[in-house]
């Protein structure tokens, strides 16, 4: 269920979003609070579940892995057994940084970084053998179209009641 948002909270996940580096002083000044009143909000926001996590973007090139792929992935079987398995191989493959069950002609998305060719031919190998993929397509990311952005957030609520 979605959580009740002001525009307060609206305009504070903004500024994390745009850098969530920034200190609390700072997004206190940002979104017209006091440190201890951003705090609080910050922490019911975490607790709510809407931010997961507050972390770095790091550029997979300048951090040394100069390819990232896109696999879709069509599982050779449809039943508990294979999921759980080809799960086990996705959070065991440190390359793989995003995946998601998707539908249509494909069970699942991947993303995948990896140092060199070598690299990579190992983990698409690893995802057949052990995890079950029936069909694999492989997309080269070229370059960055449009980098993640801010979700578009509007305000659902006018007044919090806490």
């Amino acid at each position: 269920m979605a959580v009740s948002l002001d525009e307060v909270d609206v305009r504070l996940l903004h500024e994390l979003e745009v850098d969530a580096g920034r200190t609390n002083v700072d997004l206190a000044r940002l979104v017209n609070l006091s440190p201890a009143a951003t705090l609080n909000r910050v922490r019911r926001l975490k607790e709510s579940g809407v931010i997961q996590r507050i972390g770095a973007r790091l550029d997979t090139a300048a951090a040394g892995f100069s390819l990232q792929v896109y696999v879709t992935i069509t599982l050779a079987r449809q039943d508990e057994a294979a999921h759980r398995r080809f799960v086990a191989v996705v959070h065991e493959t440190p390359q793989v940084i995003a995946a998601d069950w998707v539908t249509g002609e494909t069970d699942a998305l991947l993303v995948i970084v990896a140092h060199d060719v070598a690299e990579l031919q190992l983990v698409l190998s690893r995802l057949n053998t052990r995890g079950g993929a029936q069909r694999m397509i492989t997309l080269l990311r070229l370059e960055e179209l449009k980098p993640a952005s801010p979700l578009p957030l509007r305000a659902t609520s006018g007044h919090r009641g806490r």
